[in-house]
């Protein structure tokens, strides 16, 4: 075989980011950016022959199926191309959920793959008007930044990077390069969304969403089901695609998520969705609402949460209108369930300031 065309990335400081800290590392102030859950999608593939690149985007973990055999071979839930890669890399271009965002890191998850895996991988970026710019380029050069350089990867295991200084830069479109061919089963890039407000401060928005840079900073439980599921656009297909807590046995608990909205704003309207949640929505449920000038994060209890709407009977498989009672400008919301449960989403309508 003849030597592969070299590909030369920018070197960029990054740190390595093991399995078991990279929930900790990205799970709260962090949204997976080219999330299918967000609108994140699927732009051009070198090669899918084996597995469709759609499935790197899935918001759920990937699974197995012992002995199942499709067409092209073995099936799995992942991105695989062929062997024997002539050229350097293969790549998927993914158009982010979001208008753009920028870059704090990145998961490469190969579970499953073993003796298949990606050997190693490249993240680069560029913030194009439409797909066709990013089509056209195809693995050359083109407009492409390096985000994240040319890391090796391990079969079937999670693996994480982290920028040594997050990207000042917004990008709507990224390449994963795979080095030179292999699966991968899911890829996550984690950041913060620069969502595409409308001109008109007045314009009603919702402020929580995760499109709008609405981001989960801190959670009482996540036993069943993420919280960031709540910030995401849609009525969700089943219970999987919502915020669930394990049952409490402790009288007098309740759990709660906080919530940073993507701006500073007054909220008008909060709506709690509890579609798909049938025997086990909350009991009861309240929003409470802060405006946080401090460094980090509002703890949870802290004395200046104000009560946004009261406390509410919880209904299943229902969404749940409420006017909130404080029109001054807010950082944060915070939902309260009684005693625990499953909510699908959360919204909080108002304007900008």
């Amino acid at each position: 075989m003849k030597k592969r065309p070299e590909y030369p990335l920018k070197a960029v400081p990054a740190y390595f980011v093991p399995a078991d800290k990279i929930d900790e590392t990205f799970l709260y102030n962090c949204t997976d950016l080219t999330s299918s859950a967000l609108g994140g999608r699927i732009v051009s593939v070198s090669d899918e022959w084996f597995a469709e690149a759609s499935n790197l985007l899935n918001p759920k973990k990937p699974i197995h199926i012992p002995g199942k055999v499709v067409y092209t071979g073995g099936w799995y839930d992942g991105w695989e191309t062929r062997r024997h890669n002539k050229q350097t890399f293969d790549y998927a271009i993914i158009r982010m959920g979001p208008a753009a965002g920028t870059i704090t890191g990145a998961e490469v998850d190969t579970a499953f793959f073993n003796g298949n895996e990606a050997p190693a991988i490249s993240i680069e970026g560029c913030n194009a008007e439409n797909d066709e710019d990013v089509i056209g380029w195809g693995r050359e050069r083109g407009g492409w930044e390096t985000i994240l350089g040319r890391q090796e990867c391990g079969p079937n295991r999670r693996q994480g990077w982290k920028l040594k200084t997050p990207t000042e830069k917004a990008y709507s479109y990224i390449r994963l390069n795979m080095y030179p061919d292999g699966g991968i089963a899911r890829f996550r890039l984690f950041g913060h969304a620069i969502p595409a407000f409308p001109e008109k401060k007045s314009a009603l928005v919702d402020l929580a969403a995760a499109i709008n840079g609405g981001v989960i900073s801190s959670c009482s439980d996540q036993h069943f089901s993420s919280a960031s599921y709540l910030l995401i656009p849609g009525r969700g297909k089943d219970m999987s695609d919502g915020w669930e807590t394990k049952r409490s046995r402790v009288e007098g608990h309740v759990d709660w998520v906080v919530v940073r909205l993507g701006c500073r704003g007054t909220v008008s309207k909060i709506v709690v969705d509890t579609a798909h949640f049938r025997g086990n929505f909350p009991s009861e449920l309240k929003v409470e609402g802060i405006d946080w000038t401090a460094q980090g994060e509002p703890p949870a209890d802290s004395k200046d949460w104000q009560d946004l709407t009261g406390l509410q009977e919880g209904e299943g498989d229902k969404q749940l209108g409420y006017p909130c009672a404080v029109q001054t400008p807010l950082t944060h919301i915070k939902l309260i369930i009684i005693p625990d449960g499953g909510v699908k989403r959360i919204r909080a309508f108002g304007q900008r300031i």
